[in-house]
């Protein structure tokens, strides 16, 4: 089992910056890719970022490619998402997951952990 804890989020305006945190804990020795997944009232889960847990290569939604930035911390078996430039669209409950096989980064059924969310609100 591995366990995620998000936190960071909360209430900002547009064109500020947040950075969400997510802890993971547990049997974590087997991930190979964690993700961050957002999803918004009445929408489906969408991609947001991945970091490949070895080498550290990063991937990202189109609508998020250069403002959020994905990393990680080996030593503290955490990663951040750093966002940026904030848009009112990007309001949503954010969600960590830990992936452990090889299908798609970008496929929320690809990953078998999630946390339990932190909600990111951005005013106009």
């Amino acid at each position: 089992q591995v366990q995620l804890v998000e936190s960071g989020g909360g209430l900002v305006q547009a064109g500020g910056s947040l950075r969400l945190s997510c802890a993971a804990s547990g049997r974590t020795f087997g991930r190979n890719a964690m993700g961050w997944f957002r999803q918004a009232p009445g929408k489906e889960r969408e991609f947001v970022a991945a970091i490949i847990w070895s080498g550290g290569s990063t991937y990202y939604a189109d609508s998020v490619k250069g403002r959020f930035t994905m990393s990680r911390d080996n030593g503290k078996n955490t990663v951040y998402l750093q966002m940026n430039s904030l848009k009112p669209e990007d309001t949503a409950g954010y969600y960590c997951a830990a992936r452990l096989g090889l299908s798609s980064k970008y496929d929320a059924r690809s990953y078998e952990y999630w946390g339990q969310g932190t909600q990111v609100t951005v005013s106009s």
